[in-house]
């Protein structure tokens, strides 16, 4: 996408204020486009996962082992976010940790080229561990760029952001899934490894029009604090070591082992961290009660990400084994359905960008609850919609492939509607003290509802099956309308945001 950049007046002091992107700070260019290239090799190989997990030429695992490696492998990415938000706050700073996660991350993808089930495995963890590091605080920075600026603004600016985000998304399966399906997988991997190595290149070159504030260790660890951070992190890595040796050469170690810890974790560690945050006798009043209607977004944010996140599973096993792909009887790899998602996004953000402005001015725009709220009624219709080629797979037949296309239109409508809000009110409602942690505690909703995915897949329960999509439906649903019943009291106790 072109950059677009023109004269316009801003205040003194924001970087690149001679020139803007697209009427907003200089800097937003280049996290647009870091994201961008980040994206592209992360959904590339997230689209070409949970089919090699199952193909014959891959690993050719069954369907549910494929979605519990997904979905645990989901959760940990956005479970790192919040130690990466740490290691930002107490050691590097967001604009050098997002350039080392940028080079863990390329790594990662050159070990997943290699053809390798070890290997494959290590590949997914330094990817992982790369996400974690750079998603919370690539978020961040972008909000370090609205500094005393208006909070409709910051929205539109993370609207724009969450377009790079797609346009990546959008381009990885038609370019990676493509090659990864048709010609080799590992080859598909390893192009993932170019798209993170050219975000990298321009992410370092652009980064003086990004803000100082970057650059800043908001919290740093004393001399004594590191000694302690490192004897502690040595002794669990000891720790873990030992026990899978332990476990592995006894012979009893199987893929659960591994997956069942994590998928515990990232349905308890949320809870955990969200009430020690609560718990800070540090914060003041107000910020205490940011805090508990912050509460209430993390639990609707993760009923939504249970769902939504399954478009990449669920939604692609199914499409393997029980879906037409053709349009017009043209053929198509599976893959490409993760593409479906991002290009609507990029078309229908702009409109729901302008909308909200132009309900703004007339005073009319919906609280952030009640946009929480239609999120969720919308990813249960999704579902709802999910039934009807669920029931032709049932008689027998292949689905159309427009079935699954409006499944993940409704899904992209809903996402509009809750998570660039998400992110928005997550860097306004952060308390000092958390600046860059709490975006790593926005991302917990989305550990929390793969971790139960993945719990759910663990234990053996297809979720390709009417009646737990049924479920998983109306959860929502009900979800939506209590969020909504709720919006006063909540929109009370935000204070001063809005």
């Amino acid at each position: 996408m072109a950059s677009s950049l023109t004269k316009d007046s801003v205040r003194p002091g924001t970087p690149g204020s001679e020139k803007t992107f697209f009427g907003h700070p200089r800097g937003l260019a280049t996290l647009f486009m870091t994201e961008m290239w980040e994206r592209f090799s992360y959904y590339g190989m997230k689209a070409l996962l949970p089919l090699y997990l199952v193909a014959p030429g891959g690993l050719h695992l069954n369907a549910a082992t494929a979605t519990a490696i997904y979905s645990v492998y989901v959760a940990l990415v956005y479970l790192l976010a919040l130690p990466g938000g740490w290691f930002a706050d107490r050691v590097l700073g967001p604009r050098k940790t997002v350039a080392v996660a940028g080079f863990i991350i390329m790594l990662g993808h050159l070990t997943l080229a290699l053809p390798s089930a070890g290997t494959f495995y290590a590949g997914l963890g330094l990817v992982a561990i790369g996400s974690g590091l750079l998603k919370a605080n690539i978020s961040t920075m972008v909000g370090h760029l609205y500094d005393g600026m208006d909070g409709t603004r910051r929205d539109g600016g993370f609207t724009l952001f969450y377009i790079g985000i797609n346009l990546g998304a959008f381009a990885a399966p038609l370019v990676i899934g493509t090659v990864g399906e048709n010609v080799n997988w590992h080859l598909g991997f390893a192009l993932a490894a170019l798209g993170m190595a050219l975000g990298l290149g321009q992410y370092l070159l652009g980064g003086r029009h990004l803000s100082e504030r970057s650059k800043e260790v908001p919290t740093p660890l004393s001399a004594a604090e590191k000694a302690s951070t490192l004897r502690k992190a040595g002794l669990w890595a000891a720790v873990a070591v030992v026990f899978y040796a332990i476990v592995g050469f006894s012979g009893v170690y199987t893929l659960n082992w591994l997956l069942v810890p994590i998928t515990i974790a990232g349905l308890v560690i949320p809870i955990v961290v969200i009430a020690r945050i609560k718990r800070d006798k540090d914060l003041n009043q107000a910020e205490q009660s940011k805090m508990s209607a912050y509460i209430w977004f993390f639990v609707a944010a993760a009923v939504f990400w249970m769902i939504y996140d399954q478009g990449g599973s669920t939604l692609s096993i199914f499409a393997d084994s029980s879906a037409k792909n053709t349009i017009f009887g043209w053929g198509f790899p599976v893959s490409w359905y993760q593409s479906v998602n991002p290009v609507m996004i990029m078309a229908l953000a702009p409109v729901f960008a302008w909308m909200w402005l132009a309900l703004n001015r007339r005073g009319k725009e919906p609280s952030t609850a009640t946009k929480f709220a239609s999120g969720l009624v919308l990813i249960g219709a999704s579902f709802f919609l999910f039934l009807a080629p669920l029931s032709i797979a049932d008689g027998g037949h292949k689905a159309a492939a427009m079935w699954l296309v409006a499944i993940y239109f409704v899904q992209t409508v809903g996402e509009l509607t809750l998570s660039p809000v998400g992110l928005s009110v997550t860097t306004k409602m952060a308390p000092q003290k958390y600046a860059s942690q709490m975006m790593g505690v926005w991302f917990l909703a989305v550990t929390a509802g793969d971790a139960t995915t993945g719990l759910l897949s663990i234990a053996g329960v297809d979720l390709n099956k009417t009646g737990i999509v049924t479920l998983e439906a109306v959860i929502a649903v009900v979800a939506g309308f209590a969020a909504w019943m709720y919006r006063k009291k909540v929109r009370e106790l935000m204070g001063d945001v809005h």
